[in-house]
């Protein structure tokens, strides 16, 4: 099967391909007598210090000359439309056109936030329709949108708990995180006001419930999970972390970011957790990274209901309104109701799918994975960690320090070794408790064709290590830029051409 690739143009900077005095366009740096007279009460109530004396930095450029400077640029980058991004924890799958289609009606781009409720009833349909879905679909009685993306949902929920425990006059200050964890949990944990109290992983790659019961004390507030976890494998003992955790009025927070392991088969609700956030940019596909924004969603049962960030959309009266009046709400995570648009491109790949979909979408990349697994079993210096026997569900991360002790070629080789054949390096050097961890999922719309291609070319990779590592180590040789010094990489006056355009514009 062909792969991607990549184009190279010697392409400068936009500013860079400007000629002198060619004049493509004019900028009105000074305003005629009769428009400064039209204007005046409004130029006279600008501070002074705010008005610009100078025209903007605007690059002369004809649009030929832009559209061909872009497509270029697009020729050289790498995305989920030439290939599969099997980045594990970061579901990046294929992102349906119609969505993309739908989204730039101008009933949708031109709205303004500041609107009256009474003109933005169909968006605020939407929105009210995906916070059942989303409570439905997660085992949870309320869900809000307020909420930007996941790293937002986890503050949230950590502020939520933190909250519940004041509410009852307590002081707990811990907050219990598993050593697979995505960063971003002990981060906001911490940013939440929360020690971080680590709990290791066993043997079998679920959390460790003898750990858990050993530091668990009045001052333990919770536990953030994910489930299936970092290492694509569903915890085991789900319901007794859940008895052992609300046994101590502790709760439990879920991490959305790999739903897509048990999307429409099992649910967070029912396996104890009193607080999910969402990602809908993963889970749901639409863009994020490059191609963003993400979107988020935070759901609770119970009593915790009333701690949802707000607003929260409510039906009154026939018509939709956006309800501020949370009792004990922890208030606003993001100005107004979050990010529309890539909540509507949700809502339509949802009502696309259906249940049945939405059930096949887990089904279908867990299927994946272990076809992948499968595929590179037994493949010399590659061992999958914790319990190999057991299958993985959306993402699998295997480790390639057998071979890194044997060749010198560790995880960042292969990465770079993948991108030399035209594919997208997964996730890498993470979990941390997979040395030299190359952290792959599949999503369900990924095709056997390439699967079977991305195992071929890492089994060549390996191959080739053995036989000749310098050459391995010395990838990419076929892209736009090549191997890269990471440490000089890192420094900006080593950050060209950009750190050179900088300095032309300070010293101008």
């Amino acid at each position: 099967m062909d792969v991607w690739r990549q184009a190279k143009w010697d392409e400068p900077l936009v500013f860079e391909l400007t000629k002198a005095r060619r004049e493509t366009f004019k900028v009105i740096s000074e305003f005629s007598d009769e428009a400064k007279e039209f204007i005046k009460d409004i130029l006279n109530a600008l501070p002074k210090n705010l008005i610009r004396k100078e025209p903007p930095r605007i690059p002369d450029l004809s649009e030929i000359e832009v559209v061909r400077h872009f497509t270029r640029l697009s020729q050289m980058a790498y995305g989920i439309d030439v290939g599969p991004v099997p980045l594990g924890s970061c579901t990046m799958k294929y992102n349906p056109k119609i969505s993309e289609a739908i989204c730039r009606d101008s009933r949708i781009t031109d709205i303004h936030p500041d609107q009256d409720e009474e003109t933005v009833q169909g968006v605020l349909e939407i929105i009210y329709l995906m916070q059942k879905w989303l409570a439905e679909i997660t085992g949870m009685d309320l869900c809000t949108l307020n909420v930007p993306a996941g790293a937002a949902g986890e503050l949230a929920g950590a502020l939520m708990i933190r909250k519940y425990h004041e509410l009852k006059g307590e002081a707990r200050d811990e907050m219990l995180i598993p050593d697979s964890a995505h960063g971003t949990n002990p981060a906001s944990a911490a940013m939440a006001g929360f020690k971080v109290i680590k709990i290791k992983t066993d043997e079998k790659g679920n959390v460790d419930l003898e750990a858990i019961k050993a530091v668990l004390s009045d001052r333990t507030a919770g536990i953030m999970l994910t489930n299936p976890n970092t290492l694509g494998l569903f915890e085991e003992n789900i319901l007794e972390v859940a008895k052992v955790l609300h046994d101590n009025d502790s709760l439990l927070y879920y991490d959305g970011a790999n739903l897509n392991g048990i999307l429409g088969i099992a649910r967070p609700g029912d396996m104890g957790f009193d607080i999910v956030h969402l990602n809908l940019h993963k889970t749901f596909a639409a863009p994020h990274g490059g191609g963003g924004p993400g979107a988020g969603a935070v759901c609770a049962k119970g009593k915790l209901v009333n701690l949802l960030p707000k607003p929260i959309v409510r039906k009154k009266g026939g018509k939709y309104i956006l309800d501020y009046d949370i009792k004990y709400s922890i208030g606003l995570i993001r100005a107004y109701y979050g990010h529309v648009i890539p909540t509507i491109k949700s809502f339509i790949y949802i009502i696309m799918l259906g249940p049945k979909g939405l059930r096949e979408v887990s089904e279908i990349s867990t299927l994946n994975t272990n076809y992948f697994i499968k595929l590179i079993e037994g493949t010399k210096g590659i061992t999958l960690p914790y319990d190999p026997a057991r299958p993985r569900k959306h993402e699998v991360v295997i480790s390639v320090e057998r071979l890194a002790k044997e060749t010198g070629v560790n995880a960042e080789d292969i990465a770079k070794a993948l991108l030399d054949r035209g594919l997208y390096a997964p996730t890498i050097y993470f979990p941390l408790i997979v040395h030299e961890a190359l952290m792959i999922e599949f999503t369900e719309t990924e095709t056997k064709e390439m699967i079977e291609t991305y195992a071929r070319v890492l089994k060549e990779i390996v191959i080739e290590a053995y036989r000749d590592p310098k050459k391995v180590k010395e990838t990419p040789r076929n892209t736009s830029v090549r191997r890269i010094d990471n440490v000089r990489a890192n420094l900006p006056k080593y950050v060209t051409p950009t750190y050179k355009f900088i300095e032309r514009v300070k010293k101008d």
